[in-house]
């Protein structure tokens, strides 16, 4: 009975020692997985970047889309949870790395590109080829009335008026406070939280008098908003950037390529007409990305 038993416990011991050595030699994760933040353009550049990927490597990509903001999704990449985003070189500068805004894009990339490695084990490619700056914006009848076309021109209105935000513009060093203190704009009460997605409707149905949107949003134009020129030079140079793992391409050499392929590919008209088709026309993104790679035979 005893040795049928101490044979049992050796056959137990030796199916668990050769399920761990199967499991430490498992072949490493045979997918990547790109992320972005909770707003239209960045689901589009997600998607740009996995049916490119898909297209050119083979490799399976799964999608994580409209995750959060800035800094939520710069800790899933770091922790591993995704392998690759999109993000803007003023953003990446200022609200990650917590350091003053500068004006020359490619004194910050160059910043951007080189922290991010010391610091985070991140590499930063090639510029895809559009900036999207912070856009603030006015109703059209408001621009037209008040004979408003920069910035500046609305320091004698803003006391009456009332600003929306998003809360990642609120809370950042190159935000509200930074911009309302370089224009010395006073505004009837403090501005109006909300989520992008929303801002341009309260900016329409007066809510509020000027928003902080993206100077790419495809909204702008069709609801007859004007953005107003950033005269007084405030906000740093914002690039759209792939973001990768180091580890991610040292387990797939061939997703280098691919990203090269993008670089400069994608123009400022050409990101503005993605986004008005998917939030003003409402088309599926993953669609409207397809016919976009179609027409640059991408």
């Amino acid at each position: 009975m005893c040795r049928a038993r101490f044979r049992f416990l050796c056959f137990l011991y030796l199916l668990s020692f050769t399920y761990f050595l199967s499991a430490c030699h498992q072949a490493p994760q045979s997918k990547i997985t790109i992320g972005s933040k909770f707003f239209t353009e960045q689901v589009v550049l997600a998607e740009l970047l996995a049916q490119h990927i898909e297209a050119r490597t083979g490799i399976p990509v799964t999608r994580k889309t409209n995750l959060g903001g800035t800094l939520l999704v710069h800790r899933a990449l770091q922790a591993g949870e995704l392998d690759l985003y999109v993000e803007y070189t003023g953003t990446a500068l200022t609200a990650v790395l917590n350091e003053t805004p500068r004006s020359d894009s490619a004194a910050v990339y160059n910043r951007v590109r080189q922290l991010y490695s010391e610091r985070f084990h991140l590499e930063v490619t090639e510029p895809l080829g559009f900036e999207n700056t912070f856009a603030m914006v006015v109703r059209g009848d408001d621009a037209k009335n008040l004979h408003l076309q920069k910035i500046s021109d609305i320091v004698p209105f803003a006391p009456k008026w009332r600003a929306g935000v998003g809360y990642e513009f609120l809370e950042r060093p190159d935000g509200f406070r930074g911009w309302s203190h370089r224009y010395n704009l006073h505004f009837a009460e403090s501005p109006k939280v909300m989520d992008l997605g929303l801002i341009y409707r309260a900016l329409v149905d007066h809510q509020v008098d000027i928003v902080a949107g993206n100077s790419t949003d495809g909204l702008i134009d069709s609801l007859g908003l004007v953005a107003l020129s950033d005269d007084g030079h405030y906000f740093p140079p914002y690039d759209a950037v792939p973001i990768v793992r180091q580890s991610t391409l040292a387990r797939f050499p061939q997703l280098r390529a691919a990203l090269a392929d993008l670089a400069g590919k994608l123009s400022a008209t050409d990101i503005r007409r993605l986004n008005y088709a998917v939030d003003a026309q409402y088309q599926d993104a993953a669609a409207v990305v397809r016919a976009f790679r179609a027409s640059k035979n991408l």
